[in-house]
């Protein structure tokens, strides 16, 4: 009865032209099941522990634990029979890393970078994997070679140190006004600082600039 069940869901269900080989099957139910989390560039290799038959028309009662790729189904041949399947599917992504060890301070370059193929598993959900989001970033903490790269290990080069000697400028189109400052923080271009004014002693919040120079907005 429940083979005979299963070979009507073939026949009415649309799309299935024929056997497909395990590996390929296994591999859209494992994209299906981790969804978003399997990007387009990912590579899924299959290692089968029981595999009593090469093809099947569909797999029935797919199970999968996420975190170790593990899988368990009925693969359901064209001839109508039902065979239990296992195995391991492992997930890999490319992944940009350094090639060596980058010390905090230094201005990563592209020349500081590879692709990887890294397990899935490995990569953190703040993993920065695209080198365009790494190239000319200002490493904060130490980098280490053939391991991805964490979003709070880098940022922004700092145009600006904690103490140091800048020039506050303000200018509403008619009138520009510059005084000696002190900045009270670090920061990057486009960032609020805070800085003093070495004349008068008031703090003012004004906007980091690439020449070193703190903007106060009008």
């Amino acid at each position: 009865m429940i083979r005979a069940c299963l070979l009507a869901a073939l026949w009415l269900t649309p799309g299935i032209a024929g056997a497909a080989p395990l590996a390929e099957l296994i591999e859209e139910k494992t994209r299906a099941t981790l969804g978003l989390r399997v990007p387009d560039t990912a590579a899924i290799r299959v290692a089968f522990t029981a595999k009593p038959v090469d093809e099947a028309m569909v797999l029935s009662a797919f199970w999968m634990d996420e975190g170790t790729g593990q899988f368990l189904a009925n693969a359901v041949t064209e001839a109508g029979g039902v065979h239990r399947i296992g195995g391991v599917a492992v997930v890999s992504v490319p992944v940009t890393v350094p090639t060596r060890s980058i010390m905090p301070g230094e201005i990563i370059g592209a020349g500081d970078l590879e692709s990887v193929d890294l397990p899935l598993g490995r990569i953190g959900a703040f993993t920065l994997s695209d080198p365009e989001s790494l190239i000319g970033k200002e490493v904060k903490s130490l980098l280490t070679a053939g391991r991805p790269v964490m979003a709070q290990a880098v940022q922004e080069p700092l145009v600006i140190a904690r103490g140091a000697e800048v020039s506050i400028r303000f200018s509403d189109g008619q009138l520009s006004l510059s005084a000696p400052g002190r900045a009270l923080r670090d920061a990057h271009v486009g960032q609020e600082v805070k800085v003093v004014n070495i004349a008068t002693n008031a703090t003012v919040i004004g906007v980091a600039t690439a020449t070193g120079d703190v903007e106060i907005p009008r």
